[in-house]
C-alpha cells in the first residue's frame, strides 16, 4: 500500500486528506488501519511529511522552508532558504498567522494568478520575534489593537483595563502569545518612537551584554611589543582614509606608488579586528548574532563596542594599528600581475573625506595646498581607479549611479531631502576594495579552503522578461533571456544615459537583479562579472569579513583550518544583512513621509513607475518616495489596460504610460504605514 499512497500523493501536490485518499485508492472500510501505518511509515521515511491533516510528498518545488521578509496590508513576501529559489508571494488569507522575521514552512505553486511563485503558510517553524509591533485603533467607542507586521488586517480588541491606558493611534510592543500589552511606545511623530519602532520590529540588537562589554574593556587600548610579532611595518607609507564626513569607524586605509616597470603598486590595509575578537568569546558572538552594523540617520547599531569599531580598530590618522595588507601590482591597463597578503603595521597620515577627494582632483587650490604632499599619490589613485573600472566595464560588470537621499537637519527638525551624488573619490575607494575583495577570494579558492564568498546569481526569466518588456518602450532591446549577461544590462543602461529616462530605466535594472548574498558555494557574481568575489574590506561592520580574515590568516601562518558551519553563517548573516538593509530604508522612508506631511496640497514633479491594480504609481522627483494616483481620481474618462503597461482613455485616447513624467498634488500622507495618495492637478 505505501507504494499507492506515495504514486497518489506524488500525483497530488497540494496535498490530501486521509478520508480523500480513503476515496482515491477505493479502499473498503477495514483498510483504513493499514493506510494510517503506511502514512506513518512513509512520513518517519522522511518520503512524506504532515501539515495539520494533509500529507505531501516531500518536492522541492511544492515546500520549503523560507522567512517571511517583508510585510504589507494585505500581502507578504517569504524568502526561501534555498537560494536558487525566488520569493513566494503569500496573500494575507494564506499567512497562517506569521509575521515578519518568522521562519515558515510554506507550500506553494510557481505560477500563481500573478505569475510568480504563490504560496500559504502552512506552519511556523520557528518565532522570528516573541513580540509583535501593532498600533491601537478605535473604533464604536472600543480599542482594537492592529499588528503592524502581518500581512492579514485582523483586529484584536482590548480588554478594559488596558484600555483606560491607552489612545488612538498609539504603537504599541504586544506579546505575541497572550496579546497582552508589554510596552507603550508612543505616537508615530513623538521623537525618537519611529527610531524605537524600526529596531523593535526588525528586532535589532541595540545593546550590548554585559558579558561582551566586560570583555572590550579589558582589551588595552595601546599596542604592545606581542602584538606586532611577525607583522610587516608599513608604517613608512604614504597611507590615507577615505571616508564620508560623518564616518567614524575606518577599517579600510590605502596607499600607492609606481614600480620601477611603471606598474602601479597598490596597498589595501584592512583593520584587524581578528587580532582582538577571538572565536567562541561573548564579543564574537555578540557580532555573528548582529552580522552587520546598522546605520540610522544620526544613530548606529554597531556590529562591535564602540571602543573597538571606533577606536582600537578603527584607523584614525597618526595612530599605529594593526591591519591585514593585500598589495597588488597593477598594470596600467587595470590587469593583476602580482599579490600578496601579510599581517601588518599601518599608521594613517591623514583621515580624508570624499569632498576633499574630489576637490584635489578637480583642482581646488585650497584643498590642494592643505593637502599638498599627497596630492601626487591621489592623482597616481585616480589613474590606477579609471583604469580598474575601464577593464571592470569592459568585462561586463554593471556601474549603477543612482542618487541616494540625504537627510539634512536644522535645529533637530528635517529641513530639507538632497540626493547624494557618487563621485570620483568615491569610485575610486570602490575600485580597490573590489580588487582587494577579488583578490583574496581568487587566492583563498586557489588554495581550496573552505570560505564564505559573496555571490550574486543572474536575474530570474520572469524578472527579465517584464524588464525586456518596459524598456522595449523606450527602444531598448535585450537578448534573449537565456543569453543575456551584466554587460547586456550594462548596455541598456548606456543606451538611456542621455535620455530623460536614465534614472527610471536604472531603477528598473535594478529591481530586475536578485539580491547579493553570501554562501559557502561559489557561484560567481552576475552584477560584478566576477567569477570569485569575497567579503574582506569592512570586518568592523561585517561579520563575513572577520570570518575570511580569521581563514587568510590561517592560512598564511601555514595552520590547519578548523571546521566552521559556513553555510549557517552565510545564511544567517545574509538574512540580517537584509534586515538592516531594510530597517535604514525604512526609517529613511518614514522620516521623509513625516517632512512631506508639511507639504499638503503642494504640487511636484513625479514620474509613473508602476501601474497596479489599484492606480498609477508615481514617484516623486527629488524626494526619493512614491504614492499612489487611485484610478477613481483619474478625471473625466474610463481607462483600461493595453499590454499592461499603459492606461489609454477610452473616448480620449489619452495614455499614461511606464516613465512618462506626470504633475501630481499631494493629497494625503501615512508616514507609519508609509503611504502617499496623489491627485492630478
Amino acid at each position: 500500500m505505501r507504494k499507492q499512497v506515495f504514486s497518489l500523493l506524488a500525483k497530488n501536490k497540494q496535498g490530501m486528506t486521509i478520508p480523500k485518499i480513503v476515496r482515491a485508492l477505493h479502499l473498503k472500510p477495514g483498510a483504513r488501519t493499514l493506510l494510517e501505518k503506511s502514512l506513518k511509515e512513509l512520513e518517519n521515511h522522511g518520503a512524506i511529511l504532515r501539515a495539520k491533516n494533509r500529507y505531501f510528498v516531500r518536492q522541492r518545488s511544492s515546500l520549503v522552508r523560507a522567512r517571511l521578509i517583508s510585510v504589507h496590508p494585505g500581502y507578504g513576501f517569504a524568502k526561501p532558504e534555498d537560494n536558487l529559489l525566488e520569493d513566494i508571494f503569500i496573500p494575507a488569507r494564506h499567512a497562517g498567522g506569521a509575521i515578519q522575521g518568522d521562519l515558515v514552512e510554506v507550500f506553494y505553486k510557481e505560477k500563481g494568478r500573478k505569475g510568480k511563485n504563490e504560496g500559504r503558510v502552512i506552519r511556523i517553524l520557528e518565532r522570528g520575534q516573541k513580540a509583535m509591533m501593532a498600533t491601537v485603533k478605535e473604533q464604536n467607542g472600543k480599542l482594537f489593537i492592529v499588528p503592524y507586521d502581518s500581512p492579514s488586517p485582523e483586529e484584536y480588541p482590548l480588554t478594559r483595563a488596558e484600555s483606560q491606558a491607552l489612545q488612538d493611534g498609539q504603537i504599541v510592543k504586544v506579546d505575541r502569545n497572550t496579546l497582552a500589552i508589554i510596552d507603550i511606545l508612543g505616537f508615530p511623530d513623538d521623537e525618537g518612537v519611529d527610531t524605537q519602532v524600526v529596531i523593535e520590529r526588525f528586532g535589532l540588537a541595540s545593546d550590548f551584554s554585559e558579558r561582551a562589554l566586560a570583555l572590550a574593556r579589558q582589551i588595552p587600548v595601546d599596542i604592545g611589543p606581542g602584538d606586532v610579532e611577525g607583522r610587516t611595518d608599513y608604517r613608512n607609507w604614504v597611507t590615507v582614509t577615505i571616508d564620508g564626513p560623518d564616518a567614524q569607524d575606518f577599517d579600510d586605509a590605502v596607499s600607492i606608488m609606481a614600480t620601477d616597470k611603471g606598474n602601479y603598486l597598490l596597498g589595501v590595509h584592512i583593520a584587524d579586528v581578528s587580532h582582538y575578537i577571538q572565536e567562541g568569546t561573548p564579543l564574537d558572538e555578540e557580532a555573528f548574532r548582529r552580522g552587520t552594523s546598522v546605520y540610522f540617520p544620526g544613530r548606529t547599531l554597531p556590529m562591535l563596542p564602540e571602543k573597538i569599531s571606533n577606536h582600537i580598530c578603527s584607523l584614525r590618522p597618526k595612530e599605529d594599528k594593526l591591519t591585514v595588507s593585500v598589495l597588488l601590482e597593477i598594470d596600467r591597463g587595470g590587469t593583476v600581475l602580482r599579490s600578496s597578503f601579510h599581517p601588518s603595521l599601518i599608521r594613517t597620515q591623514e583621515r580624508m573625506t570624499y569632498d576633499s577627494i574630489y576637490g584635489i582632483l578637480e583642482g581646488d587650490s585650497s584643498e590642494k595646498r592643505r593637502f599638498a604632499d599627497l596630492v601626487p599619490d591621489l592623482h597616481l589613485m585616480r589613474d590606477l581607479a579609471h583604469a580598474l573600472r575601464e577593464k571592470r566595464q569592459n568585462a561586463g560588470s554593471l556601474d549603477f549611479d543612482l542618487l541616494e537621499p540625504e537627510l539634512v537637519y536644522e535645529e533637530g527638525k528635517l529641513r530639507s531631502v538632497v540626493p547624494i551624488e557618487r563621485n570620483d573619490a568615491h569610485r575610486l575607494i570602490e575600485e580597490f576594495m573590489v580588487a582587494a575583495n577579488e583578490a583574496v577570494a581568487s587566492f583563498l579558492l586557489e588554495k581550496e579552503v573552505p570560505l564564505i564568498l559573496r555571490v550574486h546569481p543572474p536575474p530570474a526569466a520572469d524578472d527579465l522578461r517584464r524588464l525586456k518588456e518596459i524598456l522595449s518602450h523606450f527602444g531598448i532591446l535585450l537578448p534573449d533571456s537565456r543569453n543575456l549577461r551584466a554587460k547586456d544590462l550594462q548596455s541598456a543602461l548606456d543606451q538611456a544615459e542621455e535620455t530623460p529616462e536614465k534614472h527610471f530605466v536604472a531603477s528598473q535594472v535594478l529591481r530586475s537583479l536578485r539580491w547579493a548574498i553570501y554562501s559557502d558555494e561559489n557561484q560567481g557574481h552576475f552584477g560584478l562579472a566576477k567569477k570569485e568575489y569575497t567579503h574582506f574590506t569592512s570586518p568592523i561592520r561585517r561579520y563575513p569579513d572577520l570570518v575570511i580574515h580569521r581563514i587568510l590568516k590561517r592560512i598564511l601562518l601555514g595552520e590547519r583550518i578548523k571546521y566552521l558551519p559556513l553555510d549557517s553563517i552565510a545564511l544567517h548573516c545574509s538574512e540580517q544583512e537584509r534586515k538592516a538593509d531594510k530597517a535604514e530604508r525604512e526609517l529613511m522612508e518614514w522620516r521623509i513621509y513625516r517632512y512631506m506631511k508639511t507639504k499638503l496640497g503642494d504640487e511636484f514633479d513625479g514620474i509613473i513607475i508602476d501601474i497596479s491594480r489599484a492606480g498609477l504609481v508615481v514617484e516623486l522627483k527629488d524626494f526619493f518616495v512614491s504614492g499612489l494616483v487611485p484610478f477613481a481620481d483619474l478625471p473625466g474618462d474610463y481607462f483600461y489596460k493595453r499590454l499592461e503597461r499603459i492606461l489609454v482613455g477610452s473616448r480620449t485616447g489619452h495614455t499614461f504610460t511606464l516613465g512618462k513624467r506626470i504633475q501630481v498634488v499631494l493629497a494625503s500622507v501615512d508616514p507609519f504605514y508609509r503611504r502617499i495618495i496623489l491627485s492630478l492637478p
